[in-house]
């Protein structure tokens, strides 16, 4: 170990940063984040400890549950919805066919730059029941008002959108990049063989960026269970928007119940745990870890 750390002491340096980084702004937090979901604590004095309580209390929480339910509602909707638009815009931008690509590639990823705040504004009067212009254009063909976000039926949609619209760029961008890396070749003796669009895309694009798919998927599913900005904006009737990340800042700094969100962020990453573990699973029984 000595001479090993001897002889790569230049590398050990130079990585250090990340990992003294990593302990004091990762590792050190969720530890006392575990530690404070064991506990009674209000934000101030000394932690009360409960042991599994608030545990416990998340199993006979229905808001826990209603915005946990919401929150698998946001990750499957948007991941389907995402990959689609991402993959469908990247072969666009990609696409010979197009002029101007340098333009267009631009101005996609504007929508990933803006304010998540001030565009949850716009999306909010966009959809207003009364005034919104959503509801205008519909009565063009004689669609009665939607109450977009008074409606335990159509609260969800608005948000998805939002979210949709805001990610796709960032993953357009990602996708693009790997299109960009395949070797023109691969296409060329596809059309010398009579190839279409739908074989060239099958039998050549879709294995060529799987693992940056992959890549997507597992990005995408942390920071769909992180959501917050989006449901926080554009609030339906009660909790019916609610996210799980947004239930934990709510338990935390509005009933300042630090133990209770403490537990829900505890349950967070587990989940996100299992997942990637699945995902990464899955991965590997298809061969390709």
């Amino acid at each position: 170990m000595k001479h090993a750390i001897k002889k790569y002491k230049a590398p050990y340096l130079f990585i250090m940063p990340f990992f003294l980084l990593f302990l004091v702004f990762q590792l050190v937090p969720t530890l006392w984040t575990v530690y404070i979901s064991l506990t009674e604590w209000r934000g101030i004095g000394t932690p009360e400890f409960i042991g599994l309580e608030n545990y416990r209390k998340i199993f006979v929480d229905d808001m826990f549950w209603e915005a946990f339910a919401n929150t698998i509602v946001y990750w499957v909707t948007c991941l389907v919805l995402i990959m689609f638009f991402a993959v469908g815009i990247a072969l666009l931008l990609n696409s010979p066919c197009l002029k101007a690509r340098a333009f267009f590639r631009t101005t996609t990823f504007l929508p990933n730059i803006c304010a998540a705040i001030a565009v949850g504004l716009i999306f909010r009067m966009l959809f207003d029941e009364n005034m919104g212009l959503v509801n205008e254009f519909l009565s063009l063909f004689n669609v009665a008002k939607i109450p977009w976000l008074s409606s335990l039926e159509y609260s969800k949609i608005p948000v998805i959108l939002l979210i949709v619209w805001r990610n796709t760029p960032w993953y357009t961008m990602i996708i693009l990049s790997e299109l960009l890396s395949i070797p023109n070749d691969y296409y060329e003796a596809a059309t010398v063989d009579g190839a279409g669009f739908i074989k060239k895309f099958i039998y050549i694009t879709l294995p060529s960026i799987q693992g940056m798919l992959f890549f997507c998927s597992v990005t995408l599913t942390v920071d769909m269970w992180k959501i917050f900005n989006e449901p926080y904006i554009l609030p339906g009737p009660g909790t019916s928007n609610t996210s799980l990340f947004q239930y934990m800042y709510e338990s935390g700094f509005n009933v300042f119940n630090m133990g209770y969100a403490s537990a829900i962020g505890v349950f967070l990453m587990f989940v996100l745990t299992v997942i990637s573990i699945v995902q990464f699973c899955i991965r590997k029984r298809q061969g390709e870890i």
